[in-house]
């Protein structure tokens, strides 16, 4: 048998860099990990990155800084970008600035087998030892949020195509912050999201055997007249109107993030219905909101649609009695 493949695998997440890595294990790898681009860099650098596996939506360097370095400096290295941002115009870009190809998050080991038939890679990573490790040891992940923020990230990406699709606009993604707060952690996650002026919020509770929340969505007041332009409103901006725009931007953003979140988890998630809270006025409280509890799990994502100030953000909020369900959900992804 020939020499193994070097191989990094680059992602923030460690349950997706634990779910590649075994997708991997049937092939003659040495795999190195990356929690971020620029570890990622330095391990091609010193030549541990014959092929490379990248997630975009990281923390210090995303994956588009990655793929502008690896042709800046003409590194040696194949890129294969396997992300949750499913948008178009992120695979044209990342085809663009010189990837070899494009995996949808999950991953598994018949679609990364598929996709590197595709390439034409899969002449080139032998069969390997099922039995010996891959490079690190695979370690499962014993933190809650780690999991959660992985799955989010998966969802938000599929939920930010289908709103690209109707705005026609590139949605900047962000890491997706996972936190376990306090009621009163919370009112200041509200203030920041607002950046302590006058917004509105449009609720949505939600629940699922043993899971029980609610989905904040804050628009500050200019976010909500270029949202108007961009879904083409015509006339003056009426409450009516404003309150129609929310309305669709939630179905989509809300709706489509907890229908993604729950097919990943696969949940039968039930939904109520949508209503405004706060309109135009400072955040509001959750004293008698059934999320108000001492404790929750809380998930936020700022969306900021194209290269404008037009920005809203999500905010999942999990009951405390949620975490036994959802910890159980996650546990089968490992």
């Amino acid at each position: 048998m020939s020499q193994p493949i070097p191989v990094v695998i680059c992602d923030d997440s460690q349950l997706a860099r634990n779910q590649m890595g075994r997708a991997l294990k049937h092939w003659n790898v040495d795999i190195t990990f990356a929690e971020h681009g620029l570890k990622a860099l330095e391990a091609i650098r010193q030549g541990k990155g014959h092929l490379l596996f990248l997630d975009l939506t990281m923390p210090i360097m995303d994956g588009y800084e990655v793929l502008e370095r690896i042709r800046r400096d003409d590194l040696p290295c194949l890129t294969v970008v396997v992300s949750g941002d499913v948008q178009q115009n992120a695979r044209k870009r990342v085809m663009a600035l010189g990837a070899l190809g494009f995996i949808a998050k999950p991953i598994s080991a018949e679609l990364l087998a598929s996709s590197l038939k595709e390439y034409g890679l899969i002449d080139e990573l032998e069969p390997g030892n099922s039995d010996t490790p891959v490079g690190e040891p695979l370690h499962i992940p014993d933190s809650l949020t780690d999991s959660v923020q992985e799955v989010a990230n998966i969802a938000m990406g599929r939920t930010a195509s289908q709103l690209a699709d109707i705005l026609k606009r590139f949605i900047h993604l962000p890491v997706p912050r996972v936190d376990r707060i306090s009621t009163t952690d919370l009112a200041s996650a509200l203030k920041n999201a607002t950046g302590n002026q006058p917004a509105t919020t449009v609720c949505q509770g939600f629940c699922a055997p043993g899971i029980a929340g609610e989905a904040l969505l804050i628009f500050q007041d200019t976010s909500i007249i270029e949202l108007a332009n961009l879904l083409h409103y015509q006339g003056e901006l009426t409450e009516t109107t404003e309150r129609a725009v929310l309305m669709d931007i939630a179905n989509v953003l809300t709706g489509a993030f907890l229908s993604n979140f729950s097919k990943l988890l696969d949940l039968s998630l039930s939904r109520g219905t949508p209503h405004v809270l706060g309109f135009h006025s400072e955040p509001f409280r959750l004293e008698h909101s059934p999320a108000a509890t001492e404790q929750l799990l809380c998930i936020e994502i700022d969306y900021q649609i194209g290269d404008d100030t037009t920005h809203c953000d999500l905010l999942m909020l999990f009951t405390q009695d949620s975490l036994p369900a959802l910890t159980e959900r996650l546990e089968l992804l490992k």
